[in-house]
Parts: C-alpha cells; structure tokens; sequence
C-alpha cells in the first residue's frame, strides 16, 4: 500500500505539472453507453455484467467512455484545447484464468488513464508533450525504453483513410523526434493505432506499459465538438494514453528491477532502528516518533535478539537504512548509520541524519 500510495502520489505531482485535470467516473454504466462506444460489440467477451432495475449494465473495463461524458457535459472552445483529463480508473476484465499471472496479469487493476481532446493542428506536439511526461516518469525509475507503433487489427472500426490518417500522424511524430520503433502489424485497438513503450528493467527484461492511442472515431460517436475561430462547431480529436499502464502491474515490475530494493522514496521502511539492549529501547522509539512525525517510514526492532543478526536481518529486508543506538549514540544524541549493501557504519548526529533522508526522498534519488 505505501509503494502504491508514492506512486499514486508521483502521478498526481507530475500531472498537474503538465496541464492534466483529475477526474473520476462511474464503475458501473449503463449498456447504452457501451453499444456507443463499440466495447459491446468489440470488447464483450472481456466484461462482467449486471442488471439494475432490468437494464443491462456493465462493469467498465476500460474508462474511456466515462471520459468522453465528462468532456461532452459543457460546450468547449478551441481555446479549451488541448484539454488533458487524467483519471486513476479501477477497471475490471475478465481474463481467462490460464493467462493470470501475479501482479503482471490480473482481472481487477487500476489504470493510470488519461484523456487528451485536442484540435487536429495540435496532434504531434501533444504526442510530443506526452512522450516527455513518459520520459521523465521512466527516468525517475532508471528504466529505459522502446517504442512500437500497432496499427490496425481486424476487428476494429472506422474507415480505411480516417486509420491511415491516425497512423500517419502517429509514425510522424515519432519519426520527428527521432525515437526507434519497430511496427506491430495489427495490435492497435479497435477504434484506433498506438504507440506502445516497453521498458527494460535492471536485468534486460522487457515489460509493455506505457501507450498513446489515437482514435478518430470515439469523438464521432459520442458526438463531441469545441466551437472553432471561425464560430463553427468542429470535431475533436482524441488521445488515449497511460503511463504506469496498471498501478498493480507497474509495482510488479518495480519488484523485479529493483530486486525488492526500493529507493528510499518507495521503500516501505526506510529506516530501522536497532537499540542494543532493552535500556535503549526508549531512545530509540523517541527517534522513531521524532522521525515518524517528520514523515519517515519507520520501525524499531527491539527485540530480544545479538545486534548482529538484527541488522542482518534488516539488510536482508532491503531497509535503506539501519540505525544502531547504545549508550554514546544517546550520550551524544546521534545514531550509527549504517546504509543497504554497505557493511561499515557511520555515526550521525540525528537531525543531520534526518536531514540527509529527506533530501533523498525529495530528489527521488536512488543513489545512496
């Protein structure tokens, strides 16, 4: 919950950064809308479905029509646009239960959505403002990443030129910006190519997360507009993009890359203290609320067991850092500090060391 919490909460600082508005629908609508929107006909055998006072309705497996309600509630301008609607959206599908895998694939995930409406002149710049969001996401977790641009697949709607028109804008500004990508012939969704990101972990692995859709053809079915310059109603044009791809997903392979070694900023301890016998238990637990009121992560192991192997055991636990007070550390009001995978300690006086923590939770660093 703490790693979902820092991420959740990363999301939202660098969003509001680059122009993006919160927002939040419904779990549950009505079929009408999912029939509008081409899901029932295109996408029906991955819902779960209820009735309510002898309507159908469905369990939303993706939020985009939630999205095009919240844009279609009040008239917009061409000075509204681009209008970004970021929504963190608990989504559910029904996988089969052979492709289930961990956090990787499940039936019940949040997606880290977002809803672009802009005007056709602004397509490549808003590709490229949404690619320097995933740059600096992904760089924030030391994660290096590839590109594919899918295109149409056989199931899908929409004409021949509206899908030639997409993909055309989204190879350009690919091309542009002078980023590699191979073509995955017949991947896109239905209503539309994408872009897709594949992040490459601390070990070479790679893992599909981050998209950019383009569709044409939702804005037309949901009848959506923004009047012009020239005083006309005209049609706009719409992205669909997530970052992280799932919360839950995203936290897997955080695991993986960082071989559960989570920079201080996401580790769900980040520091613990060890008093060496049960007369420095009080002090420690005085620097445990000191720390805890200041907004660190922290325990006290004071349990009856050598030093030693409670700090072995915290070292094996990944903490960051690992506090040891005994009779100088609270003579001195200081603690030994020892850092993950680094064997030798270091004495501290307690504000320098809570200082020194808050600096590298601020800046995100993973360095030590």
């Amino acid at each position: 919950m703490v790693v979902r919490n820092e991420l959740i909460n990363y999301w939202r600082e660098v969003h509001r950064r680059y122009g993006y508005q919160e927002i939040k629908t419904p779990m549950i609508m009505n079929r009408k809308l999912w029939e509008t929107s081409g899901h029932w006909d295109h996408y029906k055998e991955n819902m779960y479905f209820t009735k309510i006072d002898d309507e159908d309705y469905a369990v939303k497996p993706m939020n985009c029509p939630g999205g095009m309600l919240v844009y279609k509630s009040h008239q917009h301008s061409y000075r509204d646009l681009p209008l970004r609607l970021g929504e963190l959206g608990i989504v559910h599908r029904h996988e089969l239960s052979g492709a289930l895998h961990g956090l990787f694939r499940v039936r019940n995930f949040t997606q880290d959505d977002a809803h672009l409406f802009i005007t056709p002149a602004q397509i490549e710049d808003e590709i490229q403002h949404t690619i320097d969001l995933f740059d600096e996401v992904y760089s924030t977790f030391g994660l290096k990443y590839t590109a594919e641009l899918s295109t149409r697949p056989e199931d899908s709607m929409g004409s021949d030129e509206i899908w030639e028109n997409a993909t055309n804008a989204l190879r350009n500004a690919l091309e542009h910006r002078g980023l590699k990508y191979v073509i995955n012939e017949g991947d896109g969704a239905f209503y539309g190519p994408k872009i897709d990101f594949h992040l490459r972990d601390s070990i070479g692995r790679t893992w599909q997360c981050g998209t950019i859709q383009l569709d044409m053809l939702m804005p037309e079915k949901f009848d959506l507009t923004y009047v012009g310059e020239d005083g006309e109603k005209h049609r706009p044009v719409m992205l669909h993009r997530v970052v992280y791809g799932s919360i839950e997903r995203f936290i897997g392979i955080l695991i993986e890359n960082y071989a559960g070694a989570f920079p201080t900023w996401l580790a769900p301890v980040q520091v613990r203290i060890l008093p060496i016998t049960d007369k420095h238990a009080d002090y420690a637990y005085e620097l445990k609320k000191k720390m805890f009121d200041l907004g660190l992560r922290v325990e006290v192991d004071d349990r009856n067991e050598k030093t030693g192997y409670k700090i072995r055991e915290s070292q094996v636990k990944k903490t960051p850092y690992t506090l040891v007070v005994g009779d100088q550390e609270m003579a001195d009001g200081t603690a030994a500090v020892r850092k993950r995978g680094v064997k030798d300690s270091e004495v501290m006086k307690v504000d320098d060391f809570i200082k020194y923590v808050q600096e590298k939770i601020a800046s995100k660093s993973e360095e030590f």
